[in-house]
């Protein structure tokens, strides 16, 4: 058992420097965006890392913190995930699956999951996005970002955001804040991947040629 609670603080502040995550809500879906930097301390150990995993057809999450935890829990939520729409037959309410997230990281507290998440997604109550911490805290937010680079991120987010924001107009808003954290954070960078959640065409990841249409800064 660890009985030193503010050094695993300072461990888990550690592990999640770098990498920044954005993720918005919209009045007819939900967009997430991520830089695609992977760094090992002051070394970028990948150019071209995935941030944004598909857990269902209507809903993802994003990661920020140690690689290998959030890759062993993105497969964890995604199995559960799957197998309740298996099993029950309808699919899982986002609210649903990030509180099982949550479990899973706060049953493992006292020896945590290195890992910060927004899981989002639309269900029959409509666009929702959640935090999760290392520890299993979930609130629900209406514009959210993660990583060493938030800060930044929000100064673009909290100056743009507006209750019931189109998705068009909300994707540019969130792909704004990531290429602010860019330019300022050096543990985010190599560019930004981006996603959309939506009824119609559930979860989409934009392809470097729509990405590369978006403008890096709003007008």
């Amino acid at each position: 058992m660890i009985d030193d609670f503010s050094n695993l603080d300072n461990r888990v502040i550690k592990a999640l420097k770098g990498t920044t995550t954005v993720g918005v809500v919209c009045k007819d879906g939900v967009v997430l965006a991520t830089d695609r930097r992977a760094t090992a301390g002051y070394f970028v150990a990948s150019k071209r890392a995935q941030k944004i995993f598909p857990l269902d057809q209507h809903i993802a999450a994003t990661i920020a913190g140690r690689v290998a935890d959030a890759q062993t829990i993105m497969d964890y939520a995604r199995a559960e995930i799957n197998l309740y729409r298996l099993q029950e037959g309808i699919p899982i309410r986002i609210h649903s699956a990030a509180r099982m997230v949550a479990n899973i990281l706060f049953n493992a507290r006292y020896f945590p999951y290195l890992l910060q998440s927004i899981v989002a997604g639309v269900d029959d109550l409509g666009p929702k996005m959640f935090n999760l911490d290392p520890f299993g805290s979930l609130t629900e937010e209406t514009y959210l970002s993660t990583g060493s680079g938030a800060p930044i991120a929000y100064g673009i987010l909290e100056n743009n955001y507006k209750e019931d924001i189109p998705l068009k107009d909300g994707l540019p808003l969130a792909v704004a804040s990531v290429w602010s954290a860019i330019a300022r954070d050096a543990g985010t960078g190599n560019g930004v991947n981006a996603a959309t959640v939506t009824h119609e065409e559930g979860v989409r990841e934009l392809t470097e040629e729509e990405i590369a249409k978006i403008p890096q800064k709003l007008s």
